[in-house]
């Protein structure tokens, strides 16, 4: 074979080669994957503590009883316990009179209070004397030694129809002895309390 032909065969060829190469389809480029997402940014907020156990309740101690009134007090006494309790002061009276002292004023002024406090009670005032005089003399000192005592917390403000009076004269002495201390003791106006 002639050079010049082998030379145009080996171009031939190359030329094929080439063109081969060309024609031969080149797949098209993938789009590249897109990328991936960040991972999610989990916020892990921090778990808080269980609360503490609550408190067990402290135990309530009892309630202390209810005081009662003085209406309720006044209701649950009888007549002795006023009696026992002196609720109500005697009055004593100088010698051969039935005239009233400061003092014995002074202790009406506080039983007519009482009285007029507690409107249910009623009372006695008994008249008494000392032992000198004679009997039917002391019955009438004491009577009037009672009125006195009774007018007087009547006009105190203490109604009329709450007050008895009775004389005891002589008779029902609280000191038997026969000197001036034990007379002055017996000298008295005398409460009694006979309702509430």
């Amino acid at each position: 074979m002639n050079k010049s032909f082998r030379w145009a065969a080996f171009l031939l060829l190359a030329v094929i080669a080439v063109e081969g190469a060309a024609c031969k389809k080149k797949p098209a480029p993938q789009p590249a994957p897109p990328p991936a997402p960040p991972p999610a940014v989990v916020q892990q907020t921090p778990t808080p503590p269980p609360p503490p156990p609550a408190p067990r309740p402290e135990p309530r101690p009892p309630a202390p009883p209810a005081v009662p009134t003085d209406d309720e007090v006044f209701a649950r006494k009888s007549i002795d316990d006023l009696v026992k309790e002196g609720v109500l002061g005697d009055v004593k009276f100088e010698y051969d009179v039935a005239d009233l002292t400061d003092a014995a004023r002074g202790t009406l002024q506080k039983n007519a209070d009482w009285l007029r406090r507690w409107t249910s009670v009623r009372v006695t005032i008994e008249g008494h004397a000392d032992s000198r005089g004679t009997n039917e003399y002391n019955l009438a000192l004491g009577e009037r030694r009672a009125a006195a005592t009774r007018d007087y917390l009547v006009g105190l403000g203490v109604p009329a129809s709450r007050i008895s009076i009775v004389s005891k004269g002589e008779e029902d002495p609280v000191c038997q002895e026969e000197v001036e201390s034990c007379w002055s003791l017996n000298r008295r106006g005398h409460f009694l309390i006979t309702a509430k």
